[in-house]
């Protein structure tokens, strides 16, 4: 698996498999990319963690159109994530910030 961190008020919009812009025809399936329940807070921004399948190598980002966005944002449009980090990556970036943990449905944690 592979990760990457998304502000609020944005959401992904074209991926790109090694063979190029993913083909839902052809893996006959979109592709595998999962909001997580954890998110980092910086500089009053929350960062949600994303968890994509192996077979992703490149994500395009973009800010939401009815997101109240700043004007950076704004200005920024899109950008495409070509270094998604790996898991021990992520633990090394939730050390050094702040990070939440959201919990939608307590009761399905099983210990």
């Amino acid at each position: 698996m592979k990760y990457f961190f998304l502000s609020d008020g944005w959401s992904f919009g074209r991926v790109w498999a090694s063979d190029g812009l993913w083909n839902e025809t052809a893996w006959r399936r979109r592709p595998n990319i999962e909001r997580m329940s954890i998110c980092l807070v910086e500089n009053n921004e929350k960062l949600w963690l994303y968890r994509v399948e192996d077979a992703i190598l490149t994500v395009e980002v973009k800010p939401l159109a009815t997101a109240e966005v700043g004007p950076a944002a704004q200005a920024i449009g899109q950008v495409v994530l070509k270094r998604l980090i790996t898991a021990e990556q992520v633990l090394e970036r939730m050390a050094a910030g702040q990070a939440m943990c959201q919990l939608n449905d307590i009761e399905a944690i099983v210990f």
